[in-house]
């Protein structure tokens, strides 16, 4: 198993830039798939953001495209979102998530950390 606990969430005016930490615990990080995910009030979750377990990044939503990042860092067991350029309808819940890198399904999800964008 392994845990997962987000960080770097906050309140910052449109156009402006926040950076998501995303730490594990547990089990070996480097056989891991992992994702960005956020849930607004009202809409269901979706996925923001993934990347494969060498890092090879594999999806990003078209509404990020071209303003966030994910990278990782193995040895420190840390995944990253780089935001920038920030907008209003950026507003969420942002969750980050793993998966063994055989298994289509995330099983393990962090807490989540709330983003707010004002405009």
């Amino acid at each position: 198993q392994v845990q997962l606990v987000e960080s770097g969430g906050g309140l910052v005016q449109a156009g402006g830039s926040l950076r998501l930490s995303c730490a594990a615990s547990g089990q070996t990080f480097s056989r891991y798939d992992m994702g960005w995910f956020r849930q607004a009030p009202g809409k269901e979750r979706e996925v923001v953001a993934a990347i494969r377990w060498n890092g090879i990044i594999t999806y990003y939503a078209d509404s990020v495209k071209g303003r966030f990042t994910i990278s990782r860092d193995n040895a420190k067991k840390t995944v990253y979102l780089q935001m920038n350029n920030l907008k209003p309808e950026d507003t969420a819940v942002y969750y980050c998530a793993a998966r063994d890198r055989f298994r289509s399904d995330y099983d393990y999800w962090g807490q989540g950390t709330q983003v707010t964008v004002s405009s």
